[in-house]
């Protein structure tokens, strides 16, 4: 079971940060993981290594056997703070049962994967299991390899001539068995530990975790009622806050009715933020009777008056216009002569809407300073610890050393809590006020005052030569958000399209917007495979073999494509008014096809999916189980947002207002039918959080395209929207 630390009451906390003595002072063998600029490393506790920096013993093992692993893998459903530590027992030959875990602290120079020429901790875009799988492989075997000599020592014979079985040290010439606990008792960690070459990692033949299903550590918790969110955590004095911000996304607040809400009853104070007014009292319901009292004006700024409908319509217009401002994203060939010389060129447009994160929590989080004013405590569902702590720092005007970060699980993020504005909110808050605080966001502040994913608005183009192969392809994106929002998912690395043109056409609104799960691959891979089910269609070639055939499919995409055709028994006779509709989807590093069968009641304009099929490539898969629940949480998310999920602005102010008119997928709209293979495969995992979610759109609109022989292409497909395209 996940290890739990009571403090105050009923909270979550990290392991305090250890400093050399007490990690030479522990019982037992304890290992301390450090991120060299060569790769991961193991230092041993009291060496100079590990005294040079702020570590925790990722690895610590007692005398009565139990193991015990940090986990830096945020938990928001997606089973990552199993997964991680799974893999580094895998490779020590962990007897999993004898394992425990604990959170890691908020350091990313310590605690984070590698990416590019730092470190994170975000569990983001899947990141987790790929990221961090080759480094804990090699640091569990550095594990074992230490444990084999301390035995080996101890009986006198080569190491080489020794072999584990879970939390066992085994002798075969002599028959002795040595457990790993009882190696603890007498054993050291060597200054300079064994090196460890790939070559030298358990073949995938003798994987006893990796790639079977064991039971999540956090869902008995979640089940007994012991999970702690920050939502749950309370703290002696704590005080409670809501936040009211500015209807218009960058306003101010002039002024409000400041006295009579502090004469409110259990009122202790209200706050001043840069975007909106925070009430502080006793209880959260008297905070929320407060925030609803609330008379405010507002500063105007610069998305007064904004409204996304007809931003989206103009989009087309910045798209055609020569002066726009253009980034290239990709190039490749002569596309210009591809196009000139072409048999045939087709050409379509794409919408979607901005999109609300729809997590089940909403946000909050807790603060907490010291007497003297000079540290702060946070409890919170981060996707991102180290950020957190990094940004409540910065705004505090605090070192990192000043901020404690206690991580928290998280009801559903999606990409919401990779960025802590709400946390600092919180810190402000209890520093204005000298008091824990409890800050809480409700339902319709997380909407109205949310980070979207961005609208967007899809150019593409394909030439065809003679043969009908596709040879020539343009892509252009428009929307707000830059690159790390919006081109996402355009490159087409799957399909073998000779020459192509990939352009970004950025417009800033000043809309808060955020990454959201699949972040730009959902409307991308719309436009994408959009286009290509309508050039398959036009051209009479199914569409499996004009992906295979006329798009290039690469081996690997032909592979999931084909795998997904048998699932689905792709030219098998459907039921009267069915349809199936097929698409590629892409996403940190996994590649996949779908299928879905669609029903359609035209009448009232509602799309029903009750099948789905998708063979996905992701490389190992670590937890099966836990990989397929990942995988089928991001078919329901792109199901949701496919169909329903819309948010627009109106004079700069965000519409919806909570379930009742921003709507998500009910259980009664959920298939009848989901199948999900994942290919064989001996390498490394790639990222499967996300993978399920953006092909979602293409394939419902490619069934609906074969039920009524008219196109979608404005997401999401709403009733009054499939209503409209009918009778055109």
């Amino acid at each position: 079971m996940m290890k739990i630390k009571r403090e105050a009451s009923a909270t979550i906390a990290a392991p305090e940060i250890s400093r050399r003595g007490l990690l030479a002072g522990l019982g037992g063998l304890s290992f301390a993981l450090a991120f060299a600029a060569d790769g991961l490393r193991l230092v041993a506790p009291a060496s100079a290594d590990a005294a040079a920096v702020k570590v925790t013993p990722w690895v610590r093992i007692t005398p009565d056997g139990t193991i015990t692993i940090l986990t830096p893998g945020a938990e928001m459903g997606q089973g990552s703070m199993t997964s991680l530590p799974l893999i580094l027992a895998e490779e020590m030959d962990a007897d999993w049962s004898k394992v425990v875990l604990e959170w890691a602290p908020a350091d990313a120079e310590v605690y984070g994967y590698r990416l590019g020429r730092g470190r994170e901790m975000a569990i983001v875009g899947s990141r987790a299991v790929m990221t961090y799988f080759s480094d804990l492989r090699i640091a569990g075997a550095q594990v074992r390899k230490v444990l084999i000599a301390n035995a080996a020592e101890r009986w006198g014979v080569d190491p080489a001539s020794l072999r584990t079985e879970p939390s066992m040290v085994i002798d075969p010439a002599s028959g002795r068995r040595l457990g790993y606990g009882g190696i603890a008792a007498f054993g050291k960690v060597p200054v300079t530990l064994p090196a460890v070459d790939r070559s030298e990692l358990k073949p995938r033949s003798e994987f006893r975790l990796i790639g079977k299903s064991v039971p999540r550590r956090d869902i008995p918790l979640k089940v007994n009622g012991t999970a702690q969110y920050a939502i749950d955590v309370r703290l002696p004095g704590m005080v409670y806050a809501s936040s009211l911000h500015a209807p218009t996304h960058g306003d101010a607040p002039a002024s409000w009715n400041d006295d009579e809400i502090k004469a409110m009853p259990g009122v202790l104070d209200t706050v001043r933020l840069a975007d909106g007014i925070a009430v502080v009292a006793k209880s959260f319901e008297q905070a929320m009777a407060a925030r609803r009292a609330i008379e405010a004006t507002w500063r105007a700024g610069k998305l007064d008056g904004f409204n996304s409908v007809r931003a989206l319509e103009d989009y087309r217009k910045h798209n055609v216009d020569p002066a726009a401002k253009t980034e290239i994203v990709d190039a490749k060939g002569d596309t210009k002569a591809a196009f000139a010389g072409a048999a045939k060129i087709y050409k379509a447009e794409f919408y979607s809407d901005y999109s609300y994160h729809a997590q089940m929590e909403p946000l909050n989080a807790v603060a907490r300073f010291n007497g003297a004013g000079d540290r702060i405590e946070i409890w919170d569902g981060s996707q991102d610890i180290a950020a957190c702590r990094a940004l409540v720092a910065k705004v505090l005007g605090f070192t990192t050393d000043q901020v404690e970060v206690h991580p928290c699980f998280m009801g559903g993020a999606f990409g919401r809590r990779s960025v802590a504005d709400y946390t600092v909110e919180a810190a402000l808050i209890a520093r204005a006020v000298g008091l824990p605080v409890k800050l809480i966001w409700t339902r319709e502040e997380d909407i109205a005052y949310g980070k979207f994913r961005p609208q967007a608005y899809q150019s593409i183009e394909a030439a065809l030569d003679a043969s009908g192969k596709v040879v020539g392809w343009r892509h252009a994106v428009v929307g707000d958000g830059g690159t790390s929002l919006l081109v996402g998912g355009m490159k087409i690395a799957y399909y073998g399209a000779p020459n192509q043109s990939i352009e970004l056409r950025n417009i800033a609104h000043g809309v808060r917007i955020e990454h959201w799960r699949a972040v730009a691959h959902n409307f991308n891979l719309f436009a994408i495979e959009g286009l290509v089910d309508q050039m398959a269609a036009d051209q009479g070639v199914d569409p499996i073999e004009f992906r295979l055939e006329r798009m290039g499919a690469s081996a690997r995409a032909r592979k999931v494509l084909e795998a997904v055709a048998r699932m689905a028994d792709w030219k098998g006779k459907r039921g009267d008014g069915r349809a199936i509709g097929i698409s590629i989807t892409e996403r940190s590093g996994s590649l996949g096809a779908g299928v879905v069968e669609v029903s359609l009641d035209a009448d009232i304009g509602k799309i029903r999916v009750h099948k789905v099929w998708l063979a996905v490539d992701g490389g190992i898969i670590v937890q099966p189980e836990a990989a397929r629940a990942n995988v089928e949480s991001g078919i329901m998310y792109g199901l949701s947002n496919g169909l329903h999920e819309r948010i627009t602005l109106k004079d700069g102010a965000v519409e919806q207002s909570n379930f009742n008119d921003y709507t998500v997928m009910r259980m009664s709209d959920m298939p009848e039918q989901i199948d999900i293979a994942f290919l064989d495969s001996d390498a490394p995992p790639t990222g499967l959080g996300e993978v399920g979610t953006p092909w979602v759109m293409p394939a419902i609109a490619a069934a609906f395209r074969r039920l009524t022989g008219k196109r979608l292409e404005h997401m999401p497909f709403t009733a009054e929207r499939v209503r409209g395209v009918l009778k055109a």
